[in-house]
């Protein structure tokens, strides 16, 4: 029977279930990697489980995303993230070595294997010809611990490629057309599998380009196969010997196929406030650009910087224009300082950042009151960027600079001057010291005051009987449930961290379900549809269950928070008739009787509300119903005698 990419893989992988997608499977995972945003309490969900040491092939713990260090928590966590990893048996990126994805492609991915890790953008090294899976933290501390993560199978659309881009046409702008294709929501349970003549024509860090911001599609992954194209970027980094063919075999059967000519695109952009929202730079032109941040982890690579620098190069930064660079990893920053394009970007005014995160998430280079703000980054919900009133822009390093230079959106077409060629160098320049390979000896675990414990729920009651304390819209994203940016630092203590749940859409919120928790009623959440887009954290459902919500019910819910949710011990409804959604009102008393009983027997429930009835939906499997009936995941593992 020929094969698709990700059927190989996957099957290779398999510790439970058969390659049959929309049944619940349990696959094998090879790597993990975690960062320090979620790390932390990943590490300390790992701790509670009692294992030795991490079972994994390889498993490396990031620094990247917190390290603007203004007061001790940060810098706390990271020291303790440090003695995690040299205890535990995991490699430690430390703080400037850069972001995870860009790291881990360079120095650690390989085909064929299977990476999971507590971030979304994890599917980055599908560029590489890997399946990697972003999830919860707590996902990732039980696949470090040996046991097997279980998913949905998902279906596989091919994305066929046809032809070349065209020169000013990026593989961002491949990805924009695939998201104006097929939106950020209602793509759950689906991997994305990239083939024809035009893959040959993109380098491994185009191909990671696309698979990183393919996440906001809300697919499980994207993947590219691994060629002679993978092989020269491995060789160019010293790790030929990691390479492994793969690709598709030639009659494999997928469940849908999507043309895109390449060299029909033009350069397009993702308008405020979501990521599917496109249009072509020509339909803007001419907008006022207040701030240019170029890098993340989608567009932070040695070949974008070098194509930026090439604009930019004998140019200079428009005069009310902040630029601001953020190379992808050390590696990267030291080749552009060895080739002097560096120098290029700093005479063009660039502000250049240490190579982390940044401005992606929010915890730095905050744009002015009222800004436009044109980013690389993946990500332009309201309020990420740590300005409110923020207009944010994605598009390619290409129109960035174009935008830098003239102080306005522009078609980088228009400006008059020949594409920059880059040639990748046969051989980077690579140091590995800011790697830290752990001792694995019985090293004192540094915890400093702002860590607490991973937080318990209590098993599901017999009856829901709570309140809406708050009803949200359609496409929420973890970002609105609890913020990052400043909030951040955080992360390492539930109590703290879960006073700003909700802070952007409703400052009331969580003195109010907290007010509701303390008198013993259980707070209820009401939300539209693609409820949990965005971050993988799962903070945005660690914190809710701290305050005592027991239920979200949702016209629908995205893969990882869904996951999440289940994991500490709130149940995800969905309606049945989503008209039903316009009527609940935040404020009103509901009851779902004999929900323990009710779950327990995968029986239909019904949600009481002010006399009326409302039919809700759920879609667990078994083990995620006795997930929920212990109270959660640590709960769970726990009464089976996991771990050791």
């Amino acid at each position: 029977m020929s094969k698709t990419i990700t059927q190989k893989i996957f099957e290779k992988h398999l510790i439970e279930g058969k390659f049959e997608p929309g049944k619940e499977i349990a696959i094998k995972i090879d790597q993990t990697l975690t960062q320090d945003a979620t790390g932390t309490m990943a590490y300390l969900q790992f701790e509670a489980m009692g294992v030795a040491r991490v079972k994994t092939e390889l498993s490396v713990s990031f620094v990247d995303h917190n390290t603007i260090q203004i007061g001790f928590e940060n810098a706390d966590d990271h020291r303790y993230l440090q003695s995690i990893a040299d205890r535990y048996g995991i490699l430690f990126s430390r703080a400037g070595n850069g972001i995870c994805h860009q790291v881990h492609l360079e120095r650690f991915g390989k085909p064929g294997r299977t990476l999971l890790g507590s971030d979304s953008h994890t599917p980055t090294a599908g560029g590489l010809g890997m399946i990697g899976i972003g999830a919860g933290g707590l996902d990732v501390a039980l696949a470090m611990a040996g046991e097997p993560f279980f998913l949905t199978c998902p279906m596989v659309i091919k994305i066929n490629l046809k032809g070349a881009l065209k020169p000013w046409v990026s593989a961002k702008d491949v990805i924009l057309k695939v998201l104006e294709i097929f939106g950020t929501s209602g793509n759950v349970g689906c991997v994305l599998e990239y083939g024809g003549d035009g893959v040959e024509t993109l380098s491994v860090p185009e191909r990671a380009t696309i698979t990183n911001m393919g996440t906001e599609c809300g697919i499980t992954t994207s993947v590219f196969p691994s060629d002679g194209i993978t092989r020269e970027f491995l060789k160019a980094q010293g790790r030929e010997d990691d390479w492994t063919e793969i690709t598709v075999d030639e009659d494999a059967e997928y469940d849908g196929i999507v043309d895109i000519l390449l060299d029909e695109l033009v350069p397009m952009v993702a308008c405020p406030h979501n990521p599917g929202n496109i249009k072509t730079i020509k339909e803007i032109e001419g907008i006022i650009v207040n701030q240019v941040c170029i890098g993340s982890c989608t567009n932070s690579s040695y070949k974008d910087l070098m194509t930026v620098a090439g604009i930019l190069k004998g140019r200079k930064t428009h005069p009310t224009v902040s630029l601001v660079i953020s190379p992808g990893s050390k590696q990267v920053l030291e080749n552009i300082a060895m080739n002097g394009a560096l120098a290029d970007l700093l005479a063009a005014g660039a502000r250049v950042t240490e190579p982390v995160c940044g401005f992606c998430i929010g915890n730095s280079q905050s744009p002015q009151t009222n800004a436009v703000s044109v980013r690389t980054s993946n990500r332009n919900f309201f309020g990420r960027s740590g300005t409110r009133d923020a207009q944010v822009y994605l598009l390619s390093p290409e129109s960035a600079a174009a935008a830098a230079i003239t102080g306005k959106m522009t078609d980088p077409r228009d400006l008059g001057m020949e594409y920059p060629q880059v040639q990748t160098p046969e051989r980077f320049y690579t140091d590995d010291s800011m790697i830290i390979t752990p001792s694995l000896s019985l090293v004192e675990i540094y915890r400093g005051p702002n860590i607490g414990e991973p937080p318990y729920n209590t098993p599901i009651p017999e009856d829901i009987q709570g309140i809406v304390t708050i009803k949200v819209g359609d496409k929420i994203t973890t970002d609105h449930i609890i913020p990052a940016g400043s909030r951040m630092k955080y992360r390492s203590n539930i109590s703290a961290y879960s006073k700003f749940v909700f802070e952007i859409e409703d400052e009331g919120f969580a003195n109010r379900a907290t007010d509701y928790r303390d008198k013993g009623k259980h707070n209820i959440i009401v939300a539209g549809i693609g409820y949990g887009q965005g971050s993988s954290r799962e903070h945005a459902a660690i914190c809710p269950s701290f305050l005592g919500v027991k239920v979200v019910l949702a016209k629908s819910f995205e893969r990882i928070h869904a996951a999440n949710l289940i994991n500490f011990g709130i149940i995800p409804l969905t309606f049945v008739m989503e008209a039903d959604y316009e009527q609940i009102n935040a404020g009103e008393e509901v009851m779902i009787p004999n929900v323990r009983e009710l779950l327990a027997e995968n029986k239909p429930l019904i949600a009481q509300i002010n006399n009326r009835e409302i039919a809700v939906n759920y879609s667990l499997t078994d083990r995620q119903r006795q997930i929920l009936l212990a109270g959660g995941m640590l709960a769970y593992i726990g009464n089976k005698g996991a771990g050791g």
